[in-house]
């Protein structure tokens, strides 16, 4: 594989003591360092600091999200770190969650694929340097504009579940993330965004495609089972990852976990996960394993596995030393 890459920062470990492990991280052949954005840390700001302590690594957000940034906001953000890292930057976009945007943030979940689709268009002229004025469908600006340009822009991505953003994607980015699904399953989606590149007369197979890939290197089956259950839970009951694994085909397998979920019963939802879930959607054994099932997901189309180590140490400092392990078992080199 050209590139192969892992997501930061790293569970346990503060962003100040990174540069050794991103110095590392390139030393030993990782192309790629994708930064991401739940409930902790910004998704621009790890990236900055890998700018200037890195010299090759690709940096990209995974994802920055469009409500709880203004286009010209976001185009900064995007801007700052292109500058950090000239030519070493793409801007990942995507809508995220209800949970996220809705409930952690006050902000309408609403219409996430007009969202995407106007902001994308939107930053991406900011971007090219363009003097900004549109009334679109989920969002009007005025003479935006950035006044600072500096390197290049970057490339945009656009993180996507299911296929009219798939279609989106591959029609109006550069590149798709995905997450949150197996080997198995990448074909299909790798399918729809191709599609989508087709139809706006791009070369699809030139299409990007950006897999978060979940790894835990153990042998423990019943640590792997403990992870897997808790880490499904509290992912999939998510209305926007229901959804998506419906649009897989894990609807029968998946039901009873979302019937026991939506009743309160998060034990019982729980202890509904299929084992067969976990064997799909994440990547567990020793090193040659873990490797195995990565290939997998390259060989169906992913073109930038991103691995998402998950350590299962119970105290911040075990959970650093457990990220650079992985880093290093599941090197390229």
């Amino acid at each position: 594989m050209s590139r192969y890459g892992f997501t930061f920062p790293f569970d346990g470990m503060p962003l100040h003591a990174h540069k050794d492990a991103l110095q590392e991280a390139e030393r030993l052949g990782y192309t790629d360092a994708w930064s991401f954005e739940i409930d902790g840390v910004d998704c621009f700001t790890p990236l900055a600091l890998a700018g200037v302590w890195t010299e090759k690594l690709q940096l990209g957000t995974a994802i920055a999200n469009v409500y709880t940034r203004s286009p010209l906001t976001l185009a900064m953000s995007a801007n700052a770190v292109a500058e950090a890292a000239p030519g070493r930057f793409a801007l990942g976009l995507g809508a995220g969650s209800s949970v996220i945007v809705g409930e952690w943030n006050g902000v309408p979940f609403e219409q996430p694929y007009r969202k995407v689709r106007d902001v994308a268009a939107l930053v991406r002229q900011a971007l090219a340097g363009e003097k900004v004025t549109a009334d679109l469908d989920t969002v009007s600006v005025r003479n935006m504009r950035l006044s600072r340009r500096l390197a290049p822009p970057p490339p945009i991505y656009i993180a996507a579940l299911r296929g009219k953003m798939l279609q989106l994607a591959g029609a109006q980015a550069d590149g798709a993330i995905i997450n949150w699904l197996g080997a198995n399953d990448v074909p299909q989606c790798v399918a729809a965004a191709r599609e989508g590149a087709r139809k706006a007369g791009k070369d699809p197979e030139k299409l990007e495609i950006v897999c978060r890939i979940f790894v835990c290197v153990t042998e423990d089956e019943a640590l792997i089972d403990f992870v897997g259950r808790r880490s499904i839970a509290a992912y999939l009951n998510v209305p926007v990852y229901a959804k998506f694994h419906e649009w897989l085909g894990r609807a029968d397998a998946l039901r009873p976990m979302w019937d026991a979920w939506n009743a309160g019963d998060r034990k019982a939802a729980t202890a509904a996960i299929p084992r067969q879930a976990i064997d799909d959607l994440l990547v567990f054994g020793n090193a040659a394993t873990c490797r195995r099932k990565i290939q997998a997901y390259v060989d169906n189309g992913v073109t930038v596995p991103v691995l998402n180590f998950m350590p299962t140490a119970p105290d911040a400092a075990g959970r650093a030393a457990q990220s650079v392990e992985m880093l290093r078992a599941l090197a390229p080199r």
